[in-house]
């Protein structure tokens, strides 16, 4: 397992993924990104990095992928800065895991490599967090350092489902 930045090597591979998320929600927000166009997928991702282009809202954050050979298993997305809104409820590091490939660890793997990536970038203190029914994610945060500093409810118009949903705040230092 490696950890690298998007490039169209790996292009078969992502499609494979996108497709076997199928209609599940992904995790992180640049996998929702049209892939239709490969090359300006990967455009934008790099935008997002640079910090040009940025919507209403959004910080500039850096896309890796963490691969087995020529296989897309996992990815992650590393925020450089919070700002106020994704401080509250968002965090530092959002990552997904392929389907085929849970249970193996592997979101655990990715975390620490991705905490080890922002720790070499100068961020010293990340704010990751989860929703509080997602025991795996909350593992892999503990796994990696995290702990619980609060816990928030997000009212019924912003969870996706009909109930409050509460959101875990770890800090990683």
């Amino acid at each position: 397992m490696k950890l690298v930045k998007p490039s169209a090597e790996y292009q078969s591979s992502y499609l494979a993924y996108i497709a076997e998320l199928a209609d599940e929600e992904r995790y992180p927000f640049p996998l929702d990104f049209d892939h239709q166009d490969f090359e300006a997928m990967l455009q934008k991702i790099q935008n997002f990095a640079d910090g040009v282009n940025l919507p209403q809202g959004y910080v500039a954050s850096e896309t890796y992928w963490l691969v087995d050979e020529a296989e897309l298993v996992g990815v992650a997305n590393l925020r450089l800065r919070l700002n106020d809104a994704i401080r509250h409820c968002g965090g530092h590091i959002g990552l997904g895991i392929r389907p085929s490939y849970r249970g193996q660890g592997l979101g655990a793997e990715l975390m620490g490599l991705v905490i080890a990536k922002a720790k070499l970038k100068g961020i010293n203190e990340l704010h990751i967090h989860c929703y509080k029914h997602n025991v795996a994610s909350a593992k892999m945060i503990m796994v990696n350092g995290g702990i619980l500093a609060s816990e928030i409810s997000l009212s019924d118009d912003q969870s996706s489902d009909n109930a409050a949903a509460i959101i875990q705040r770890y800090r990683v230092v």
